[in-house]
Parts: structure tokens; C-alpha cells; sequence
């Protein structure tokens, strides 16, 4: 059987441990046994989110949780300010849309350029009566980071929350939540987590608790005031994913023991070397503000071909640009459980495929990616 590599922004790579794990036979998700695990599991996931605050998980995808920070914090008269900077900043507008919140502010970035915090202030002093801004601290189609804490130092003394999209950010870009005075975060399981698509993450600040009670929107499997009483006795107030909630406890003290802080350099050392070995190889950067998840290179062939042979021959799989980016772009990611020997084979497949496309870097990316490893001593 072929091996299969993952180098894309989610789904990412699954340790051998977790996967073990998650195969164990099922237990019943209404037993101590399992109430152990989930107790555990919580006490974790604070330490991921660097917060205080409870931390729910849902049976979803990360877009479960968005839809959730929506119809639980919002009140359909509410003004809300969206910064848009890629097609996950559009999602947020979407999710808005569909509930029909009508007010809303769509600040629209270009893609692969971020907004400062200062132009957040100059926004907020315009239209001062918003309640809420939300933002994606890594947005996945461009590899683009922004300034979350920022962002939370223009809005931490209003009645307005600052709701973030962490899904591919986190545990790859640092991200403080209770520190930086961010009001919700949501995560999903399949980036730095380390876990297969299926489990979302949704935590919210003393502020956000107060809003809960005046949001107007429907909300049935998604109410948070279900999962924070249940959390309140170590349970879920629906069928849990068990199988996945037991990677997720391997999963985790995986990560807590490497170091939460220590994944955040293991990110970003890999997210530099590549970026690095791209730009000496003669590949443009298309992100001025790259994240450590993910890097996109401005592809100099069509990306969309490149991909599929990619996957087809090799088994690597990287990812493509979206919307008018399509065949224009592609992205490698450095998330979670991606390592070295990872992005070393998926740099020697991408040599071959792209000298066979015509395009001849001006030096091997995988050469030079084994010169800057053997060079280091490490993250």
C-alpha cells in the first residue's frame, strides 16, 4: 500500500497513538469511565486555548462551531463587523446571512494582505455602535495571518466581542485567549489537533456569557447553554463522539507534554524554512503576512495539475487556491503532527512534477530543505 502524505491545511496528519486509540472498542458515553475522560479532556483544552473559561466541544465540523458563535451570541438587530480577507473571512458573513442578521459591516481585505489594528480603531470609531467583530486569525486560503491581539486591545473596554475562527490557526500560531481579551474562539479537530475531521471547539469569555442571554437567533444542537451545563457536570448534553473524544485525550497530553508553546515553534521553524527554500528557488510568496500553519507560493504552473499528479503518483497531497485563485496558487502546510520528513518527500515529488511541467527551479526545494534541516539543531 502506498503511503499517503499529507502536507494540506486540514485534514493534516494522525498520529500512530491517536489512531490506535480511536479504534479501541466503543464505551458508552453516560458511564464514569468516560466521564473521567471528558473531565480530562476539558481541563486540556484550557490549556490549548490559554483561557479559564470553558472550553465546548461539538460533533462538527470547525464551521459547526462559527455557525454556534453566530446563533448564540448575536441578536438579529445587532450591527456586526466582518473583516473579510479570504474565503473563510467570507464564511463568517454567510453564517450572519443565513440567520439574517441584516447589519452588517463587510470590511473586505485583499486577499493575502491582512488589516491593521489601526484601521479596526478608525472602523470602530465610525460605526460605534457594534456588537460584536469577527475575524479568523489564520485565514487557510491565503496562509494569512492577523492581528488578533490587536484586535483585542482596540475593542477589550466595549460592549462589542471580538469572535475569532482559530480552526486552522490554532496550536500553529500563538493565540492567548483570555490575555488578549478575545470573547469567543473556535476551533475544529482535524489541523493542529491532530485528530481525523469530526469534533469543533468553541470557548467563550465572561463578556460573551453576558450576551448570551439577549441573542434572539434559533438554536437546537447548537446551544451553548446546553453544553455549558452539561460541561458543569463533566458530560455532553448530546450522543458524544466517543471515539474521537479518546484521540482527542491521547491527542492532547501528546501535545501538552511537547509543549503548547514548543508546537508554536515547531510551526514556525518549518513555516520559515519553507517559505525560505521557495523564495531561494526562484517561487514568489503570495501571503504578506504569512501564518505558521500554512505557506502559499504563487504556483508557475497550473496548480490544479500540479495537485492532482501530485496525489495521484506520489501520494502528497498540498492544496490549491480557491475562488479566482484556482490553478493560481498552492499551499503546504506545517501544522500539528506535519514534521520534517513530511515536507522533505513532498519537496522531492514537487521537484520531479514541476520539471516535468517545464518549470525548473533554480535549485532543488528538497536539496535545500536538507541543508537548513541538517543545519539545525532543532525547534
Amino acid at each position: 500500500m502506498r503511503r499517503v502524505v499529507l502536507l494540506t491545511p486540514g485534514p493534516s496528519p494522525v498520529p500512530d497513538e491517536v489512531l490506535k486509540e480511536i479504534g479501541q472498542p466503543l464505551i458508552h458515553h453516560r458511564t464514569e469511565e468516560y466521564k473521567k475522560i471528558l473531565e480530562e479532556v476539558f481541563d486540556s483544552l484550557k490549556k490549548v486555548f490559554f483561557t479559564q473559561r470553558p472550553v465546548l466541544i461539538f460533533s462538527s465540523s470547525g464551521t459547526g462551531a462559527m455557525e454556534a458563535a453566530v446563533s448564540n451570541f448575536i441578536n438579529s438587530k445587532d450591527k456586526v463587523l466582518v473583516i473579510e480577507g479570504g474565503k473563510f473571512g467570507q464564511r463568517w458573513t454567510e453564517i450572519l446571512q443565513a440567520y439574517k442578521v441584516s447589519n452588517v459591516v463587510k470590511v473586505e481585505v485583499e486577499w493575502g494582505k491582512t488589516l491593521p489594528a489601526s484601521k479596526l480603531q478608525e472602523l470602530i470609531n465610525v460605526h460605534k455602535d457594534v456588537r460584536a467583530v469577527f475575524a479568523t486569525l489564520c485565514e487557510t486560503s491565503t496562509g494569512t495571518l492577523f492581528d488578533i491581539k490587536g484586535y483585542g486591545d482596540v475593542i477589550k473596554k466595549r460592549e462589542t466581542l471580538l469572535i475569532v475562527d482559530a480552526i486552522s490557526g490554532l496550536l500553529s500560531d500563538p493565540l492567548y485567549m483570555d490575555e488578549w481579551n478575545v470573547d469567543v474562539v473556535v476551533c475544529g479537530s482535524q489541523k493542529g489537533m491532530m485528530l481525523p475531521p469530526g469534533l469543533s471547539f468553541l470557548s467563550f469569555s465572561q463578556k460573551a456569557e453576558s450576551f448570551l442571554e439577549r441573542s434572539d437567533l434559533p438554536h437546537y444542537y447548537f446551544d451553548v447553554k446546553k453544553y455549558k451545563k452539561s460541561l458543569d457536570n463533566k458530560d455532553t448534553p448530546f450522543t458524544s463522539s466517543v471515539s474521537l473524544i479518546r484521540g482527542l485525550h491521547v491527542a492532547l497530553k501528546t501535545i501538552i507534554d511537547f509543549g503548547v508553546e514548543n508546537m508554536f515553534k515547531k510551526s514556525a521553524f518549518l513555516a520559515e524554512t519553507i517559505r525560505k527554500i521557495f523564495v531561494e528557488a526562484g517561487f514568489t510568496l503570495f501571503s504578506e503576512y504569512p501564518s505558521n500553519a500554512v505557506s502559499s507560493i504563487v504556483s508557475p504552473v497550473d496548480s490544479i495539475r500540479l495537485i492532482k499528479t501530485l496525489r495521484s503518483r506520489f501520494g502528497v497531497s498540498i492544496a490549491g487556491g480557491q475562488a479566482h485563485l484556482k490553478g493560481k496558487i498552492f499551499r503546504v502546510a506545517h501544522m500539528g503532527y506535519i514534521n520534517e520528513q513530511d515536507l522533505l518527500f513532498g519537496m522531492l515529488c514537487l521537484d520531479k512534477v514541476l520539471r516535468e511541467m517545464g518549470f525548473n527551479p533554480k535549485c532543488s526545494l528538497a536539496s535545500k530543505l536538507g541543508e537548513v534541516l541538517n543545519e539545525s539543531s532543532n525547534y
